[in-house]
């Protein structure tokens, strides 16, 4: 007889052949390099990478950036998501604001948030308050929407039934709308979670002088590009492991609303 893989066998197999695949694909990066002389100004070596990385994080010269850049995260992500949640129930439940308001809303996610950087640092002056307003901008938008659509599509017979119970809009809303609703809305704050990192390193870019994202610029003048290689390392980790945390946090939230069973 033959075994059947039990997902978390499968699982587990899938996540050794990811690894593989990575650790294939750097040792390739390191052979090309080598192989070719490829200057470390156009393509460093992952070996270098690793060892700036490495001096950097042990001599503590990338801790102040990493977390100027995670407080930026943190703060931008926690007004956008405020923004997003509550503007996203008052456009599910109100058919008139929705209409009126929502042209506008997407059409402030068409700008380009960086050509409005100029206009921030204006309005906010340079420092950490430009890149908060400009990661909140960036990441409230999906959860806005998966709101809105949560809480504007709610089973039709349970909404009478709530009706004939005479239930205020409150009652509703609380009892039956966002229940129903409340994998999509995790959807919208894991998608948040990781445009928050692009609104954050991208604010950097203009409107601060400390962070990752002015590091990067920093390096790019001095034309270290093993560097500017090792902040992208550290910022995509930063991002991997949050939104991982982010769906441990879902998961736990819908197992215990019975979405998913225990």
């Amino acid at each position: 007889m033959t075994k059947r893989n039990t997902p978390s066998t499968s699982k587990q197999v899938t996540l050794v052949m990811s690894a593989a695949l990575c650790v294939c694909a750097l040792i390739l990066w390191e052979w090309l390099v080598r192989a070719k002389g490829i200057s470390a100004l156009v393509l460093p070596a992952p070996s270098s990478i690793a060892l700036t990385l490495w001096q950097g994080l042990r001599s503590g010269y990338l801790w102040p950036h990493m977390l100027q850049t995670l407080a930026e995260w943190a703060a931008g992500l926690s007004l956008g998501c405020v923004l997003g949640f509550v503007g996203g129930l008052v456009l599910g439940e109100v058919s008139l604001v929705r209409q009126i308001a929502l042209p506008y809303i997407v059409t402030s996610q068409v700008v380009p948030k960086l050509a409005l950087a100029p206009l921030f640092i204006v309005w906010f002056g340079f420092g950490a308050l430009p890149t908060v307003v400009m990661t909140a901008l960036i990441c409230f938008f999906p959860l806005l929407e998966n709101t809105m659509t949560a809480v504007s599509q709610a089973d039709a017979q349970q909404l009478d039934l709530f009706r004939m119970l005479r239930a205020s809009r409150w009652a509703t809303l609380v009892q039956l709308k966002l229940p129903q609703g409340l994998p999509t809305v995790l959807t919208g704050l894991r998608m948040a979670v990781v445009l928050a990192w692009v609104g954050a390193v991208v604010g950097e870019f203009t409107t601060a002088s400390k962070g990752l994202g002015a590091l990067i610029i920093a390096a790019q003048g001095s034309m270290d590009t093993a560097l500017m290689f090792a902040v992208l390392v550290l910022i995509t980790a930063l991002g991997w492991v949050s939104y991982q945390a982010c769906g441990v946090f879902e998961r736990f939230v819908l197992r215990q609303t019975g979405f998913l069973k225990r």
